[in-house]
């Protein structure tokens, strides 16, 4: 439970942050999956709340959380390497580093593409590997929080 909590609480948070920031840039895709990754935080934190009552569907909810997060994401990470876009990092670089970017062979486009693309290819394994990982956590520990809420009740 303190686990499922704290990751709650963060996904919502953070997933909270971002969709605020998103509508405040007019990015309806991005305010939209902000809502729905902090919807996926708050759903983890309903099933943390049924495991504290006793409930043993509560685990139901942590590993649907996972899955929704991990779905939404992926998603999200397909639209957007499917549609690139670097017109917001352009004015991040100064002349200095575009100078350095164009003497190592790249066009400065051809370089923030690249940084596009692993950032989000990165984002992807990322929520692969911990919301995939947390999903096989939840259910291997399913028996053993089950046994516990029996022995609390009894």
């Amino acid at each position: 439970m303190h686990i499922a909590r704290l990751d709650g609480l963060g996904v919502l948070t953070i997933a909270g942050v971002f969709a605020l920031v998103s509508a405040l840039l007019r990015d309806e895709v991005g305010t939209v999956i902000g809502l729905v990754v902090a919807g996926a935080g708050a759903i983890e934190l309903h099933g943390v709340a049924l495991l504290r009552h006793g409930a043993e569907r509560g685990m139901h909810w942590l590993m649907g959380s996972q899955l929704l997060l991990l779905v939404v994401v992926l998603g999200y990470v397909g639209l957007r390497l499917s549609h690139v876009d670097i017109a917001m990092m352009k004015p991040l670089l100064s002349a200095a580093q575009q100078q350095v970017i164009v003497q190592s062979g790249l066009s400065v486009d051809a370089f923030l593409r690249m940084i596009y693309k692993a950032t989000y290819v990165l984002v992807g394994v990322i929520t692969l590997l911990y919301q995939g990982g947390l999903t096989i956590y939840y259910q291997r520990r399913r028996t053993a929080v089950a046994a516990a809420l029996r022995d609390f009740a009894g």
